[in-house]
């Protein structure tokens, strides 16, 4: 074949592969680089990150964001200025000139309003937001501003601690408002995004998982919504939407050891905020239902000292006196099973219940006490506070087996904290050390068992094996403490 003839195959070759391949390919150092010719323009109603975002299979918020997103609203509050470090520094502090200068007052009579932002969303059309109670506590002036920038003075209608859920309201009419969904629904790995305004960047949308559901946490009882979506200073009572568009939860909560987002969120259950949102809107305040009992989550070594299969439900740590659960003959060391038919899993299943439950009427109560499922009939009453106090001093006998030093209470600290009968730790180490008892802790009993002196709870201890459940007061709480004893 001669050489023209080759070259001109080659060529025809070029032309024929050319559409196929995109174009010629020229190497830069070593690697083959495609330059490829663009594809043509598409009419589509969907923008160009969605295709992208479906092609690649991951979720799409954008439909989501546009519709929903103008219901949510930045709340600016001002409020009564509050004492200022350089206040409490005296004026040789090398501290005091510096936060002078730069914000802090240096007295307190010529104090500026503290100012806070947070987050919202519009539930009725007529105005209604929901937020969070810390968001609007205390405050003087809230501020609502939209996302067409529009921007209007609201009025507090009402504020639950306890839940930390608030209503607000401003004057508009034909409002946006987001759609209510189901959080009883959720599923951990589902994914859900948060809209608000962190650091006053309104309109901010972040995007994460459920983590889980009915998260308990220390003092109190809402069953949280665990998210990883991403909630910072000022996402607080912004809504947390289900990839339906619904609202499931307000964002409230963050877990940091740094003040910012470490991957761990919490939010409000929306059902249980919008029974506090009605509340507040019709009486001014929300009325809770109560059993008169303390409560805990029921651990693996709890579990194996009162014979139960598996940890579940809620152990009873403390019964009020003359409430309605003394009444009915519940005990300190019952194991809450299920209200009304509803499994109780965690405590904090069975307080959100409870709580919205009218006073005046009857729950049916199952169980577990002596190793038996056992049922009755609790009357509901209007939630008040109750406490309890404890105390310590010196003087001591010596639990081996537990590795607790104890005393009784005296006179004078059994009036002092309300207590009839106890144990005071006065050195812990060992088993006890290593389950959390503290100096101070004042034992109550054991395995359900009340005990009034040292030999009576050595008595107990020395029957039992594995693990026993000490039952506690600490400083106004009651709680069980499982400690494992060995064989």
């Amino acid at each position: 074949m001669s050489r023209a003839l080759w070259i001109r195959r080659v060529a025809l070759l070029c032309w024929v592969m050319a559409p196929l391949m995109g174009g010629c390919g020229r190497v830069l150092h070593g690697r083959a680089s495609v330059v490829a010719t663009p594809p043509a323009p598409q009419s589509t109603a969907a923008s160009p990150g969605s295709l992208a975002a479906q092609a690649r299979g991951l979720p799409d918020f954008t439909e989501l964001v546009a519709q929903y997103g103008p219901a949510v609203v930045n709340i600016s509050v001002i409020e009564k200025g509050h004492p200022e470090m350089a206040d409490e520094l005296g004026a040789d502090d090398p501290l005091h000139d510096f936060l002078r200068r730069f914000g802090a007052p240096p007295n307190r009579d010529n104090q500026p309003p503290a100012r806070g932002e947070g987050s919202g969303f519009i539930v009725a059309s007529d105005g209604y937001i929901l937020t969070n109670a810390h968001v609007v506590n205390d405050a003087s002036v809230v501020s609502v501003r939209l996302t067409d920038r529009r921007e209007f003075t609201a009025k507090v209608i009402g504020i639950d601690r306890r839940t930390d859920v608030a209503v607000i309201k401003i004057d508009g009419k034909n409002l946006p408002i987001v759609r209510i969904g189901d959080p009883t629904r959720l599923r951990p790995g589902e994914w859900v995004v948060a809209i608000g305004s962190p650091f006053g960047f309104d309109n901010s949308v972040t995007a994460g998982i459920v983590s889980a559901t009915a998260r308990s946490m220390d003092g109190q009882y809402t069953p949280f919504i665990q998210t990883d979506a991403a909630v910072n200073p000022g996402n607080s009572g912004g809504p947390l939407f289900n990839m339906a568009g619904e609202v499931v939860g307000i964002n409230s909560q963050i877990y940091s050891r740094t003040g910012g987002f470490m991957g761990i969120s919490f939010a409000i259950p929306i059902d249980m905020a919008i029974d506090v949102k009605d509340q507040l809107v019709k009486h001014g305040h929300v009325e809770r239902g109560k059993m008169g009992v303390l409560v805990q989550d029921v651990g693996q070594q709890l579990a194996d000292s009162f014979g139960l299969d598996r940890p579940r439900g809620a152990i009873v740590s403390q019964v009020e006196t003359g409430g309605p659960a003394a009444q009915a003959g519940l005990r300190s060391g019952d194991i809450i099973l299920s209200v009304d038919g509803r499994l109780i899993e965690r405590s904090g299943q069975l307080s959100a219940y409870v709580s919205r439950v009218k006073p005046g009427e009857h729950v049916v109560v199952e169980f577990w006490r002596d190793r038996t499922l056992k049922k009755l009939t609790v009357a509901i009453v209007e939630l008040k506070e109750s406490h309890v106090a404890s105390k310590d001093t010196d003087e001591n006998q010596h639990d081996s087996k537990l590795g607790l030093s104890l005393r009784p209470l005296t006179p004078a600290e059994q009036r002092s904290t309300g207590l009839k009968s106890g144990l005071v730790v006065q050195d812990v180490r060992g088993p006890a050390l290593e389950a959390g008892m503290r100096m101070g802790d004042v034992v109550l009993g054991l395995n359900g068992e009340l005990v009034n002196s040292v030999d009576a709870l050595t008595s107990l201890v020395a029957k039992a094996k594995g693990s026993v459940a000490l039952l506690v007061s600490r400083e106004g709480a009651t709680i069980f403490i499982p400690i494992r004893i060995g064989g």
